[in-house]
């Protein structure tokens, strides 16, 4: 027979063996999911400064040569629109010491070059995302499988006795409602969170598009001029 303690500490504590698994399973998700949370806010604020920082760099006015051979000094820890540039840049120069090379087959490696280090970029920063979202699409219908438990225990001990009373019946469905009420709770920052994240990952991810593009015909330039000069 239940207890007739209805706080949140005892209706847990005197749960079933399965809701309370049901519950733990939750606690983790969502603590997981604020670490997430919190890891991304983090990667993707310091991602966005970076671009930012590294753009008016880029577009200073500058020798690309000097750019790059700043950058690749730190090449170790580059990120975002960094390491993109570095990555082509680095391809265009080595293609460009071979003879006879043409000057779309300069452009063409640079950018070849340039969307691989962009895939590894969204890559990692879209690193967890994929759990966030597992999160807030299960947790709800997990703690709804608690709570179908604990209504099927509440009234399984109903059958037990001869006149059912709000005491014998109380805890299983208040047990029950706490398993309901924590899938949401794992559920709702998760979705919150990875919608956010989601369009700030798709918009770093135009702003690297962009930025290739842009690189690319700048090179193109200097691939023409190069021939022209030769």
């Amino acid at each position: 027979m239940h207890s007739t303690d209805l706080s949140f500490f005892s209706l847990i504590m005197n749960a079933s063996l399965i809701v309370q698994l049901v519950m733990a399973i939750l606690v983790l998700a969502s603590v997981l999911s604020w670490t997430i949370i919190f890891d991304r806010s983090r990667a993707l604020k310091k991602a966005q400064r970076e671009a930012e920082e590294f753009e008016n760099r880029f577009w200073s006015g500058g020798d690309l040569g000097e750019l790059y051979r700043a950058v690749d000094r730190d090449r170790e820890s580059l990120r975002g629109a960094a390491a993109i540039f570095h990555a082509g840049f680095r391809e265009f120069v080595r293609l460009r010491e071979n003879p006879g090379v043409e000057p779309m087959a300069l452009v063409e490696g640079a950018r070849r070059a340039m969307r691989v280090a962009l895939s590894r970029e969204m890559d990692s920063l879209e690193n967890h995302l994929t759990f966030l979202a597992t999160v807030g699409s299960t947790s709800p219908y997990v703690g709804l499988f608690g709570t179908v438990w604990g209504i099927m225990n509440a009234f399984h001990a109903l059958g037990n006795v001869k006149q059912a009373t709000l005491n014998l019946v109380a805890p299983g469905i208040a047990e029950a409602l706490i398993a309901t009420a924590m899938g949401l709770f794992a559920a709702i920052p998760a979705v919150v969170a990875y919608n956010k994240y989601a369009n700030s990952v798709q918009r770093l991810e135009n702003r690297f598009d962009d930025f290739v593009e842009e690189f690319s015909n700048i090179l193109q330039r200097q691939a023409h001029t190069r021939t022209r000069g030769h």
